[in-house]
């Protein structure tokens, strides 16, 4: 299938465009061995990268945020995040690619993250990959967070274009929500971290991607 009249491309941003896994989970892995525990694998810590501190704390200490000491561990886990968020961070093979065939065909692209800007703005402006974005929504950029709509329909605000218009890639099924509540096209990334272990086909993407480059393919321009 091919999507028509697309005016701008939005993505999510851990798991979609970057695999901030290794950092994340080395944040987090400190905090066990400081405390006596024994380090964990990478391979441990993937799944639920997408799911940032609560994921991370669960994986690491079988932490909720019901925890009463889940908010002093959470910001520890903070710390320990921004002191590393870009030694391990790398964009996913063929990102830089896509990326570059948006610009070249002049298609507007950003970023619709549940990142809070503490993490998303020193990350985005710390990798080149970036440089071209119109547009960079962080969780907290708006009142809500996806699966709400709120913001990928502030990003489209910001671009001047119609939601319709817009095309949203994520790798987690609340990115599939949340461009359906916005009525965008969705696209769902299967190389992802969560696209290997869930029921992609019951997320109902209008699209899905093995390959970053295959978005591309999907693009009538």
């Amino acid at each position: 299938m091919k999507f028509e009249n697309v005016q701008a491309v939005l993505f999510d941003l851990d798991g979609t465009l970057i695999d901030s896994a290794p950092d994340l989970g080395a944040a987090v892995d400190k905090m066990r061995v400081t405390r006596g525990l024994s380090s964990m694998p990478l391979s441990h810590y993937r799944p639920m990268a997408g799911a940032g501190a609560r994921g991370m704390l669960g994986l690491a200490f079988g932490m909720t945020p019901e925890h009463p000491d889940y908010e002093v561990m959470k910001e520890e886990f903070f710390q320990n995040y921004e002191t590393c968020m870009t030694q391990r961070t790398f964009a996913f093979e063929g990102v830089a690619l896509l990326i570059d065939a948006l610009v070249a065909r002049q298609l507007p692209w950003g970023v619709v993250t549940n990142k809070s800007k503490r993490f998303t703005e020193p990350l985005t402006q710390g990798m080149p990959l970036f440089a071209t974005a119109s547009v960079v929504i962080s969780g907290d950029t708006t009142p809500h967070a996806k699966p709400h709509p709120a913001p990928l329909l502030e990003a489209a605000k910001r671009l001047r274009i119609e939601p319709a218009r817009c095309v949203y890639v994520g790798d987690d099924e609340r990115d599939i929500v949340a461009g359906h509540a916005a009525e965008m096209k969705t696209v769902a990334a299967t190389y992802g971290y969560l696209g290997s272990q869930s029921d992609i086909q019951a997320w109902r993407a209008h699209a899905q991607i093995d390959a970053p480059s295959q978005l591309i393919k999907l693009l009538s321009i």
